[in-house]
This record gives C-alpha cells, structure tokens and sequence, in this order.
C-alpha cells in the first residue's frame, strides 16, 4: 500500500511539472495567453484569426504598456481589436503596439493571431514604462498606427534602411499627452535624442532558436546598450530614417532608444531583425546564397591567385594578366552596371561626402607605390603576397560566409549606388573572420617570405619581352648558321599553309589517258 501511495504521489507531481512548463509557452490552445509584465513568452499561432491575450494586475504607476511579439520570417498581426483595422493593428515579423493607460486601468487585452497557412513559432514580451518616460513613436505623422513604436525595415542589395516615427514626452494616466508640434523649446518632444543600435547574430546561423534568443538581448534599454553597438544618435532635427549596407544571409538585429535628457529617462521601440536575404525565394534564397557558377569562378580565382602568391614575381606575365584582370574587371563590372539596366543583387561621418571618400581612397592607393618606389622588387612581391592571397578569402567566402570580403565588396558597392555613401558600414568580426584572418595572414607571409628567398642575387625583374623579341631578330639576321635564319617570313608562311588548307577542297582533276601506251 506505501508503495501506492508514493507511486500516485510521483504521477501527481510529474503532472505538476508538466503543467508548469507548458505555460511557459503559453495556453493557445484554449484561445487565450496570459502575460506577465516583463517575461518572455514562447506560443505557436496557427489560422483561423484571433486568439486573445491578457495581463493582469498592472501597477498604479505604469502609464503605458509596449507588446512585442517577433517570428523569424512569417508575417503575425497583433490588435487592439478582434477586427483587424489598419489603424489599430500591426502585421510583420516584429510587431508591437503601445498600451495608453486609463486611470484605474488593471487589466489589458489584445489579440493575435497569423494568416500564413503554416504555424507560426513566436516570442512575446510586455514592457511597462512610466509618465517620467518618453513614448515611442507618440509623434507619429507617416505610418498607420496612431502611436507607433515599430522600427521599418527595407533592404536591397546595396543598403538596409530602417525608418521610424519620432517619440513624444511621457505623461501620467487621463492627461492629454504634450503636443507634438507646439513649439521646439526644451519643453517640447524635441529635446528628445535617438540612438540607433545595431547587433549581429553568429555568422552562418539562419535557425529560428538563435534568432529568438538573441532577441531577447535588444528589447529592453539596459540589455540593449549591453549587448548592442551604438551607431549613431539622432537629435529631433534630424530625419528618422539610417541606412546601413546590407549582409546577405548574416542576422542583424536594429533598435532605437529614445533618451530624454533633461529627466535622463528612455524607452526602446520594437527591434526589427532582417538577414537581407528571402527565406521563402528558391533561387538566390537565405539558405542557398551564391550561384553554381559564382563558387566555380572564385575557386578558380583563388588557385590562380595562390599560385601568384608563392611564384608571381618570377613568372611575370601571369601575374600581369592577374593583376590586369582584377583591374579591369572592377572597371568594367562598375562601367556595366552604372550605363546599362543590368543590376546585381569607414563610418566617419565625413566620409559620407564621395568627393572626399574618392579622394582619401585614391591617395591610399597612389600612397603604398610611392613609399616603395625605392625597391620595386619589393613592392612587386608584397602585391602578389597580399592579392594572391586575399583571392583565396573570396574563394572561402563564396562558401563560408565571411566579413573579409566587404574590404571589396563595399568599395564596388560605393561605385555602383549613389546613395551607399550615406550608409553605415558595420560587419561583424567573430571566430570564423579570426581564423580566415589567420589563414589570409599565413599564406601572405609564406608567399612573401619564399619569394624573396628565392630572388635574392638574381635580376630586379625578368628581362622585357620586347627587349628580348628585338635581341632575337637582330641575332637571326646576323647569324646566317643559324637554323632559324632560313624560316620564311611570317606572310609567307600563312600563305602557304592558307594553299594547303584550300587543297584540301578543290575535287581531284582526271587524270587522262590510264591505259599503257602501245609499242
């Protein structure tokens, strides 16, 4: 009988156990979520539109209320109502909505809910704030929500630009909130401050798990300014729009904090996440970057370029066709794509002027070569150590993705866009860029060192290939022993090979009489 007992006893409190770690995830199954103030919750969604969310107990001092909710690639529309209006919901993949409170308001609900066919895997967090803190998006004139905190995310191939409603003063419960546009002294929304946050996700890491537990580092002030860079900040005089330079297939996760100065209060808006790449596209999709044929050229390139490393001084005229093919395919990738309809998919701010940035590029470039015009041997071998090399990077990175190859990639991008320069050009430097450093660095050196060894008391550079045609003819006229005296002029050649050729189409003439003649 004891042992009956202590058998239901174990059901029992494994059932317990159970019970506590499916609300963790939320009850969507019964149509309804309960949220607590500053907890994340994990809850699938699936069709048909809504299920009903709610939070209890809200404390006196909160004003108001910012509900987030974030999937990975699948759109998911939270409400304020069980009919969805374009003025009082928000659809995408990070969604949020600002909660105003009335006075004696404790209880908060909303609804959820997605119209993909599929279910939607999401992430939801509340966060309070009080009448001391601004509002996010409280002095919104360009999007549909009358108050919105969301961050609005659109990428091409050149830059990423994130757009978002500027903030107002907080205020306490039942006060009409400040005006938005009354005037621009410090007792105005306009001494407001914005900066903007950018964090990168581990490279090569497109699953949803990673996303949304990295998410949880840029929803609230403290985490962010933890965890995230500081790109830039905004004044209320400024446009409230960044652009940054787009990272096929690598996550970045934006959000903008709201300071107000003058209290020393902030508030965060809703973070917006964005892999520049499509997950639902086939061809060109977040999981299949780069084509067939691209891998193919670049690894072709690289063992053109290993061998330039090792061996390119000696052998002079390859490294001149590499050498000259780079340069002349930069020129004509950017001529092509800057005059024709054919498109392809340093954060100093004075650097956001082209004039200067062309300029300082250019005097970077004339600047090495002119140090080194002294030893030209010299300067000939580290360019085939360093380009030989570094084509090695950018065969890597056609399979593994790497920052190393924006060292060119956003010096083409800066030719081909004329609005790049007003980009920021942050890209992340993780474990796997340390170690194709490395490799980049080794084989640099290596090269470097073995052509030097190897050219020591040997001539500066190999002789001229005009000189050395001009010393051969001046030596076959002179040396009539010499076999190749008798060769006949180029002309004559061709012609007599052009006969041979045409012999072989004119049809046999008869040849007459066949018989043996009679004696």
């Amino acid at each position: 009988m004891g042992f009956l007992q202590l058998l239901v006893v174990a059901v029992l409190a494994s059932e317990h156990r159970v019970a506590g770690a499916a609300e963790v995830f939320g009850n969507s199954s019964e149509g309804l979520i309960e949220f607590s103030v500053g907890k994340f919750r994990y809850f699938e969604l699936n069709r048909p539109f809504p299920e009903e969310a709610i939070l209890h107990d809200i404390s006196s001092n909160v004003t108001f209320l910012i509900f987030q909710i974030h999937s990975q690639y699948q759109n998911t529309t939270v409400s304020f109502s069980p009919t969805l209006l374009s003025n009082s919901s928000e659809t995408g993949t990070a969604s949020g909505l600002v909660f105003i409170l009335r006075p004696e308001q404790s209880t908060c609900t909303w609804y959820l809910g997605t119209s993909g066919i599929q279910p939607v895997q999401n992430m939801a967090i509340l966060l309070s704030y009080s009448e001391r803190d601004p509002v996010p998006g409280g002095c919104n004139l360009e999007f549909d929500l009358d108050i919105d905190p969301n961050i609005y995310l659109e990428y091409n191939f050149f830059e990423t630009t994130i757009k978002f409603a500027p903030a107002n003063l907080g205020y306490a419960r039942g006060v009409d909130p400040p005006p938005c546009d009354a005037g621009t002294d410090q007792d105005s929304r306009w001494r407001l401050q914005y900066d903007v946050y950018q964090y990168f996700l581990p490279e090569n890491d497109l699953t949803e798990e990673m996303l949304l537990k990295h998410l949880q580092r840029m929803v609230s002030v403290p985490q962010v300014k933890a965890s995230a860079l500081k790109v830039v900040t905004l004044t209320a005089n400024d446009k409230t729009s960044v652009s940054f330079s787009s990272l096929p297939g690598q996550g970045v996760i934006y959000n903008v904090i709201v300071w107000d100065p003058f209290l020393n209060t902030s508030a965060a808006y809703v973070p917006a996440h964005t892999y520049a790449c499509s997950f639902e596209a086939g061809e060109g999709s977040c999981a299949s970057l780069g084509r067939v044929s691209s891998k193919v050229f670049f690894t072709l390139f690289a063992l053109l370029g290993f061998f330039i490393c090792f061996f390119g001084h000696r052998f002079w005229k390859t490294e001149l066709f590499f050498i000259g093919f780079i340069i002349m395919g930069f020129f004509f990738y950017i001529l092509i794509t800057r005059l024709t309809p054919i498109k392809y998919d340093g954060n100093l701010k004075i650097f956001h002027d082209d004039g200067v940035f062309w300029v300082t590029f250019s005097c970077i470039a004339i600047l090495i070569p002119v140090v080194f015009m002294g030893c030209l041997r010299i300067l000939n071998i580290l360019t085939c150590g360093v380009i030989g090399s570094y084509s090695v990077v950018l065969a890597i990175d056609s399979y593994w993705s790497t920052s190393l190859s924006y060292i060119t990639l956003n010096v083409l991008k800066r030719a081909l866009n004329k609005d790049f320069h007003r980009a920021f050009t942050n890209v992340p430097f993780q474990t796997n860029d340390f170690i194709i450093l490395a490799v980049w660095g080794m084989l640099a050196v290596s090269g470097i060192t073995l052509q030097i060894q190897r050219e020591r008391g040997r001539p500066f550079f190999p002789p001229h290939p005009y000189k050395l045609w001009k010393q051969e003819r001046e030596r076959r006229v002179t040396n009539i022993l010499d076999p190749s005296y008798h060769i006949p002029p180029l002309r004559e050649r061709l012609y007599g090979r052009l006969t041979q050729i045409k012999g072989l189409f004119q049809k046999e003439q008869p040849a007459g009489e066949r018989t043996p003649l009679l004696l």
